[in-house]
């Protein structure tokens, strides 16, 4: 009896010495916990994923690689990305063809800091399997005029210009509550206008989904999750142009503590990536 007495000390202590610390966990919109595998299932099913991620969250990156590694192998894809803006899609074309080389692209699109460890392993894995990646957002410099101007800036673009962006004039809604929380969490720097210009963001990646959207395809669309959090932003605009597609929405947190989501990050989207807040960030 002393002898396995002392044998489960020991198994309790090599417990307690050896047990893993969780990087992350996945939750369901109420604050399940749900496994990888669920989430993967569930996502499957959709036409359309708004993946949304913290910009420096090498977690949300990773996963973003793996769901869509995973879902190539049973569905045709379309890839897609706030990250690249819409006029660097013929240089994000031409390299997925092979016409230039990852340098040429570097030259040609402006693309973001972190380009390279966060989304370049992405943009390669389309290249590698062939697959479209769409370049999404409105050109920064279109939706800076829109934060200074508001939206009669828009109207000053050229015919050329104006295939970089949503078709105007833009639907906007300011009193959705998460524009709402724009100019809470800006205080004094908040304005008006800098709603509109994050509209001009979410209205114009929304309608570069659809219009590259495949019908018996799963557009998988990479953003900040500010821009799909709450099911708004980005949504809110797919909705509004077709209800009749099937959306999926994936939000990323971090929080000091993985093991129960926050009551603040519950039913921000269908999926919520929990992640440590210790986890080393890309910048």
């Amino acid at each position: 009896m002393k002898k396995i007495i002392t044998f489960l000390s020991f198994l309790i202590l090599c417990s307690a010495t050896f047990a893993q610390k969780k990087a992350y966990v996945i939750y369901n919109a109420k604050g399940k916990k749900v496994s990888y595998k669920k989430m993967l299932k569930k996502i499957s099913k959709k036409d359309i994923i708004l993946f949304g991620e913290q910009h420096n969250n090498p977690i949300a990156h990773w996963l973003q690689y793996e769901v869509t590694a995973d879902l190539n192998k049973t569905k045709k894809l379309i890839l897609g990305a706030e990250m690249i803006e819409a006029d660097n899609q013929t240089a994000l074309n031409d390299y997925l063809s092979g016409k230039i080389n990852k340098k040429g692209l570097d030259t040609l699109a402006r693309l973001w800091p972190n380009y390279k460890t966060d989304y370049k392993p992405l943009v390669d894995f389309a290249k590698k399997n062939k697959l479209p990646f769409i370049a999404t957002n409105i050109p920064r410099r279109f939706a800076n005029k829109v934060y200074k101007k508001g939206w009669s800036a828009l109207d000053s673009l050229s015919p050329q210009e104006k295939k970089w962006v949503a078709p105007l004039p833009i639907t906007f809604d300011a009193n959705l509550p998460t524009y709402k929380e724009i100019l809470v969490m800006m205080g004094k720097h908040g304005s008006p206008k800098l709603v509109m210009a994050q509209a001009s963001k979410d209205a114009t990646m929304a309608y570069f989904i659809l219009k590259n959207y495949k019908k018996n395809h799963t557009f998988i669309h990479y953003n900040g999750a500010f821009h799909s959090d709450k099911y708004e932003g980005i949504l809110w605009y797919l909705k509004s142009q077709n209800k009749n597609l099937n959306y999926g929405t994936i939000s990323t947190v971090v929080q000091d503590n993985v093991n129960a989501l926050e009551k603040e990050n519950k039913h921000i989207a269908d999926f919520i990536i929990c992640v440590n807040n210790n986890m080393t960030t890309t910048y």
